[in-house]
């Protein structure tokens, strides 16, 4: 007869599941020893359990169906606790086996004691401990389920005495689950959205990542109604490529006409997105259309909430639609959405290939040129998501995964590792920074370990970017933020991968095409701009003061030459009149 770890493992393997992410260790060894001698389903074996739970996440985002991580008891499961959040609020299937103390002992303040099944409650759909070897075969089914039906976390927890122990009953051949169907709504419902669209003068549409697999209908509203699109960072991937109608992207990252039109429009439609940022709402005139109940008006006032998926609405209300003969919204924002993008964000990247230090933007620009059109781009919380947001292009056949709504760091190469498992023949570009990959630096272990081809683009400006520009913001000087250079070229050769530090700008292209054609992984160094801050979309009278008051604080201390460098360095990214030339700035 098995053992419960055995059957848990074999209704894994079963399930679909192909690999567990995570560290060996004390409780969790029945269940690494059950993978030992199953065939079809692996043990990745990982250098932090957060990794684990990061890459288990990527695995679940990019083939939609459940990938596992495990966790040894206390400290071992108590690691996989960030990544289970990004992973939870992303919307991807895990479950998570956190190990646990051996039974008798719970309550008694053991060694390494800890009550899994209450912590993960936050970030998990279901959570719970499994005490006796007769309530794993359901439990186990019923976490499963909820994982993939919820798309979200499970947790168990399975005392390792526990695993041990024989399984209570033959093991059901196969287990099935069951997969949730698009959300349709109601014909009175689609009655009333096509009602307040064609009342709408100057329609708006503003897509997240709920727009996923639904491009060909958004764009068929969009041209029904005369709308520009605009998009989140979730949606960008979905939404931006094949888009005529398209003005870029809202929020602190954002770029483009997209803000300007969502404040100038009567009617805005939210297609599949919780996007956080309310300030960047108007907070009037709005529809919105989410599978997520619990979405629908908790950040804007809604002038309707539509249950429903993202395509099936679109297809219901369509037919219902009256063509528009006035363009004139349209035309007018795509006229300004390109103003801006040819007197700001091209700025970004024209004559700054001979400049030192490497400006990101241009380094940015060249990776999107020379990556494979299927690539999968990975990239760390911080400055990396906005040369990400400004600079990836999609196309329908690439994908950017990122700790987006959880805003973890050091989320890029645990992804990539995640990643490159499920599609081992795809590229895979961990685009990360240095102060993201120097807190999971151990993985490259893991990357050479396996040998897995993923190319590491390190934007290395000695310094944490994006917390430099909320302090700026705020009004304070920046401290804290920079650190002594960190050679990450020579941290991956010592791990037996090939690696390359470039200081010139010269050299970025070639050292890029020559990593992602190499076999097996491979690391890029890029030393770039510290300097280099990212200007949001819409500059508030705060967000002025802010800046001068750190100025000033900056110059009290002494630190003139700063602003300078700063300035020098920023002076690209400040729109300049149509016409006049752009110059070039000095180095920075």
């Amino acid at each position: 007869m098995a053992t419960v770890a055995e059957h848990l493992v074999t209704t894994l393997r079963d399930t679909g599941v192909r690999r567990i992410y995570g560290i060996v260790g004390d409780s969790l060894n029945p269940i690494v020893d059950a993978v030992r001698r199953t065939d079809d389903i692996d043990w990745v074996h990982v250098r932090h359990e957060e990794t684990a739970a990061f890459a288990a996440a990527a695995e679940a985002q990019l083939t939609g169906r459940l990938a596992v991580c495990a966790g040894s008891c206390g400290p071992g499961n108590l690691h996989l606790i960030n990544g289970l959040y990004d992973a939870h609020r992303t919307g991807a299937p895990v479950l998570a086996i956190a190990s646990h103390i051996p039974s008798t002992q719970i309550g008694t303040d053991f060694f390494q004691e800890t009550h899994p099944e209450q912590l993960f409650g936050e970030c998990s759909h279901f959570s719970e401990l499994v005490s006796q070897a007769e309530q794993l075969p359901r439990l186990l089914y019923i976490a499963m389920q909820t994982a993939v039906g919820e798309r979200g976390v499970s947790v168990l927890t399975l005392p390792g005495d526990v695993s041990e122990r024989k399984a209570p009953q033959p093991r059901p051949e196969r287990v099935r689950l069951t997969l949730p169907s698009p959300v349709v709504p109601t014909s009175e419902t689609i009655g009333e959205l096509a009602a307040l669209l064609d009342s709408g003068e100057k329609v708006m549409l503003f897509c997240g990542a709920g727009c996923a697999g639904a491009h060909d209908e958004v764009m068929a509203l969009a041209e029904r109604l005369a709308a520009p699109v605009g998009h989140s960072l979730g949606g960008k991937e979905w939404i931006q490529y094949d888009n005529p109608y398209d003005v870029g992207m809202s929020g602190l990252l954002g770029y483009g006409a997209c803000y300007d039109a969502m404040q100038a429009a009567d009617r805005i439609v939210l297609l599949g997105t919780d996007f956080p940022y309310d300030n960047f709402l108007p907070q009037a005139g709005t529809i919105q259309i989410d599978t997520n109940l619990a979405h629908l008006g908790r950040r804007t006032p809604l002038d309707l909430g539509v249950h429903g998926a993202v395509r099936e609405t679109i297809l219901a209300v369509l037919p219902l639609l009256q063509p528009r003969d006035d363009r004139s919204f349209l035309n007018r924002t795509l006229r300004e959405h390109a103003r801006k993008l040819e007197t700001v964000v091209e700025a970004y990247t024209s004559n700054v290939e001979h400049h030192t230090p490497i400006h990101p933007e241009y380094a940015a620009d060249v990776l999107d040129a020379v990556a494979a059109e299927d690539a999968v781009f990975t990239v760390d919380t911080g400055m990396g998501n906005v040369w990400a947001a400004r600079y990836l292009t999609p196309n329908g056949r690439r994908r950017v995964l990122g700790s987006f709504r959880h805003g973890s760091m050091a989320n890029a190469l645990p992804h990539a590792i995640g990643a490159q498992l499920a599609e081992p023949g795809r590229q895979v570009v961990s685009i990360s920074g240095d102060g993201g990959l120097a807190m999971l630096m151990g993985d490259l272990l893991t990357l050479a370990a396996y040998d897995l081809p993923v190319k590491v683009v390190v934007f290395n400006n000695a310094s944490l970017g994006m917390v430099k520009l909320e302090m700026l913001v705020d009004g304070l000087p920046s401290f804290g933020t920079d650190h002594p250079p960190v050679d990450f070229s020579a941290i991956a050769a010592a791990c037996g991968i090939p690696a390359e530090r470039v200081e010139d700008p010269d050299r970025v292209r070639d050292a890029l095409t020559e990593a992602l054609r190499r076999p097996g992984p491979a690391l890029v160094d890029l030393v770039t701009d510290p300097n280099a801050l990212s200007i949001p979309p819409r500059i508030t009278g705060e967000m002025v003061r802010g800046f001068a008051l750190a100025a000033s604080r900056t110059v009290l201390d002494g630190g003139v030459g700063k602003m300078v460098e700063l300035a020098r360095s920023n002076l690209r990214n400040i729109p300049r009149p149509a016409g006049t030339a752009r110059g070039r700035t000095g180095p920075a």
